[in-house]
């Protein structure tokens, strides 16, 4: 038991190691910013590949850039608040969202600090909206893409 508690010990401390060095000091954005896009990214689409987590992140992205939502990642991520509703299921379904996965968590903070850095990502034509393709929602917006398991709406 206590070898087991040293092992999760050791990868917490791994986790948030890595999560201070993935930071990119001399950037124009913040590192609490790209972590929060990076957990959007990590949990929204961690088993899309990178051409899926590009495309969630970028609807992150592309909604700070619009007046109908919040001026900045972390709260566009956190809009709604922890209780349901909220924009993103795993920042208000009450479970740990520390990532879990080491190399989907880097390469979500990789993407993100890449989308940061350029705000474009053209695949995803706009997009201010998605959803699983698991679920079909009553939604009256434009379909622009469907990459991976998500389809995506202006």
């Amino acid at each position: 038991m206590f070898r087991n508690l040293y092992l999760l010990g050791s990868f917490i401390t791994i986790l948030f190691s890595y999560q201070a060095s993935a930071s990119v000091s001399a950037s124009a954005h913040s590192a609490p910013e790209q972590q929060c896009l990076a957990l959007a990214i990590y949990w929204e689409a961690r088993g899309e590949g990178a051409a899926g987590m590009y495309a969630v992140g970028s609807v992150v992205v592309n909604r700070v850039s619009d007046e109908r939502f919040p001026d900045t990642v972390c709260r566009v991520v956190k809009q709604g608040g922890e209780s349901p509703p909220c924009q993103f299921s795993w920042w208000c379904d009450g479970k740990s969202d520390r990532p879990t996965d080491i190399a989907s968590w880097k390469q979500a903070m990789e993407i993100a600090d890449k989308l940061l850095h350029s705000r474009r990502y053209t695949r995803t034509r706009g997009a201010l909206y998605f959803h699983s393709t698991a679920v079909q929602p009553r939604w009256r917006l434009k379909r622009v893409a469907k990459i991976g398991n998500h389809i995506f709406y202006i």
